[in-house]
């Protein structure tokens, strides 16, 4: 729970700064807060017979739910900048306990108690959120899709 908390927070923060987020995932409102949904099944689902969890190769779950490395995944993949994002997210959330990151991401403007269920965050809830005017919401949005449409085209070629 306090590894998805402290996800949610990192590409919110980037989203804030940058107008775009880290991990590119989903958002969802669920009773213990938003959470990073796609990367929530990555840790929750079991893969098909015979199919390995790029997950599970690197992250390992303890008895006690906790979460740690079993494999160096790398950081060839993160800026410079997402780096120190990390860093810095884990400064200052990293020492509070998954109970006081829950409670902190109940007083984020953005997330609605879903009452047993679970609704969307969208890009704009949180750009809202974090006092960004329409204008500004308006074009990260449109830099937001131009980005997922050529992510797309390049994953066809």
């Amino acid at each position: 729970m306090k590894l998805i908390k402290l996800l949610y927070l990192l590409d919110r923060e980037a989203l804030l700064r940058w107008g775009r987020p880290v991990t590119t995932d989903r958002y969802v409102s669920m009773d213990r807060g938003p959470v990073v949904s796609r990367i929530l099944d990555l840790i929750t689902d079991e893969p098909l017979p015979n199919e390995e969890s790029i997950w599970r190769r690197f992250i390992s779950l303890t008895e006690s739910f906790e979460v740690e490395l079993s494999g160096d995944a790398g950081s060839d993949e993160l800026s410079r900048a997402e780096e120190d994002l990390i860093r810095e997210i884990f400064g200052k959330f990293g020492h509070m306990s998954r109970w006081a990151i829950v409670d902190y991401s109940h007083t984020l403007s953005e997330w609605v108690d879903p009452e047993g269920s679970m609704f969307p965050i969208e890009y704009r809830d949180i750009l809202k959120a974090g006092g960004k005017t329409e204008s500004e919401i308006a074009e990260i949005e449109r830099e937001l899709e131009h980005l997922a449409l050529s992510e797309s085209v390049l994953q066809f070629r």
